[in-house]
């Protein structure tokens, strides 16, 4: 996280120290089901297409009943992916794990 904390529903975060960019950060988290946005970080030496940060906001998974130990686990879910960006089994977990998740926390239960 870039400044320790957050007052709001946005977190902005640096990933390079997992060898990857934000952009790639982006895409392996979405091929296993965790939407992000690649982001600038302050200062950063990246272009803006392929920026150091991404940004992550609660407001879905509040609005699906998610609740703080589940938040905790998805951010564990992002550790795992960008400290594993070539492990394919590593990604299958997760993207399971994900899958359970969204599951127990339908969009629409009575459908």
């Amino acid at each position: 996280m870039i400044t320790g904390g957050t007052d709001n529903h946005l977190i902005l975060a640096d990933v390079t120290k997992y060898g990857v960019s934000g952009k790639q950060a982006e895409e392996l988290l979405d091929s296993v089901g965790i939407t992000v946005n690649k982001n600038l970080i302050p200062f950063d030496t990246r272009k803006p297409l392929d920026p150091s940060g991404i940004r992550l906001g609660t407001p879905a998974l509040t609005t699906r009943g998610f609740n703080e130990d589940e938040m905790k686990r998805i951010g564990g879910l992002i550790t795992d992916i960008l400290k594993n960006p070539d492990n394919s089994s590593a990604h299958e977990t997760v993207r399971k794990e994900v899958r359970a998740m969204t599951d127990a926390h339908s969009l629409y239960p009575e459908l």
